[in-house]
């Protein structure tokens, strides 16, 4: 017999758990399909080289979702301060007191926020996790839609939510084109551990072959983030740790004090943004929509951000779905949109080698420090306050 749902979710990472949690909170049937479930936490694991810098908004979501308190149960690192610059005496500088705030936000493990949302998972007798499984094949009807598993099972669902990540099937599926281009740059992720005892800062320098980023982690970790051309980023992929560490060194500033790599892994960068959110009863989120230069790490804030704009207009729409998701579609879409090119001007900009246009940018970062009320501001929209 064909189970029946509302919403079927493709992907459960964090965006595709974290907006199952909030159907099933407003009362809807709710499937998720997922490949492999997370692993369970254990203290004595490694450090993910997946992580993100979760906002103040992402962790009022989080809470409000029941998940947060699973999260910070396990590593979490909050940071109260946030420094940019290309020379070193022009710097912007940010910090937590300025808008009385606690924290700008935390580091965390991907791995560590989708598993404290699948905790949530159980108390919700509407929600059927169905892992592992992958789909064989999705059909599209009039008033509902027919995913097929590859074990032969079938799902009927009024509507399909693809958070199935940047490559996402439900997408492709559905024919839902995509604007996208590489910004011919990878970026190698690099956990390592700190002299220091657990830091509250995270930096980003900017140099002629591409930023270098520290984020620090839970205990005295720290993650750090290496932009360069493809040919460079390979290179460093096939050095062992020493060498790794005499790099770094010699690439690095000084700011990041003494260290040892504990374990690496790269991506390349591309830009990609879907030309709608909504078509065949299937609706995008997440990367599965956009996905964005990682240099503000705005990535899974963006994410969350379709998550709460999704249910706050199907709550107030009650079975005005389509209108619902229409609503959802354009503020979410322009919003993205402004982020992903606010970021590639940064990017550009701070890509560009001429000495005038350097001058004029170290000028603006020294200008910027001493804004006031436009520096505050600026803060507020990079944590979606």
């Amino acid at each position: 017999m064909m189970k029946e749902y509302d919403y079927t979710i493709v992907g459960g990472g964090m965006v595709g758990a974290a907006t199952a949690i909030g159907l099933s909170k407003l009362g809807y049937r709710v499937a998720v399909i997922e490949y492999k479930a997370p692993d369970l936490f254990d203290d004595s694991q490694s450090m993910d080289i997946r992580v993100s810098a979760i906002s103040q908004s992402s962790v009022d979501l989080l809470e409000a979702l029941g998940a947060w308190q699973y999260i910070k149960e396990m590593r979490v690192c909050p940071y109260k301060r946030l420094e940019t610059w290309e020379h070193p005496e022009c710097r912007t500088r940010f910090h937590s007191d300025a808008l009385d705030m606690e924290q700008l936000g935390f580091i965390v493990e991907n791995r560590l926020i989708q598993l404290g949302l699948w905790q949530v998972f159980s108390t919700f007798e509407n929600l059927n996790v169905i892992t592992p499984a992958k789909i064989a094949d999705l059909e599209f009807f009039t008033d509902h839609n027919v995913l097929t598993l590859e074990n032969g099972d079938k799902i009927k669902t009024k509507w399909v939510i693809g958070a199935d990540g940047a490559n996402s099937y439900v997408r492709q599926k559905a024919k839902i084109g995509i604007t996208a281009w590489d910004y011919r740059q990878h970026c190698m992720l690099i956990n390592i551990e700190t002299a220091e005892a657990q830091q509250d800062i995270t930096w980003q320098w900017f140099t002629p072959s591409g930023p270098r980023s520290f984020l620090p982690l839970h205990g005295n970790k720290g993650s750090l983030v290496w932009y360069d051309s493809p040919q460079r980023i390979k290179q460093l992929s096939s050095m062992n740790s020493i060498q790794l560490e005499k790099e770094i060194k010699a690439y690095f500033p000084q700011e990041l004090g003494e260290f040892t790599v504990e374990q690496s892994g790269s991506f390349p960068l591309t830009r990609r943004h879907a030309q709608k959110y909504v078509d065949h009863r299937c609706v995008l989120l997440g990367d599965a929509a956009h996905t964005i230069n990682p240099l503000a790490g705005q990535g899974v804030n963006l994410g969350f951000k379709d998550v709460k704009v999704l249910l706050e207009e199907i709550e107030s729409k009650g079975l005005e779905v389509d209108k619902a998701l229409r609503i959802y579609e354009s503020r979410r879409k322009a919003d993205n949109l402004a982020m992903q090119s606010s970021m590639d001007l940064f990017y550009t900009l701070f890509s560009n080698s001429l000495p005038a246009v350097k001058f004029l940018r170290n000028v603006g970062l020294k200008l910027a420090d001493s804004s006031g009320a436009l520096k505050t501001q600026a803060l507020k929209y990079a944590l979606g306050l």
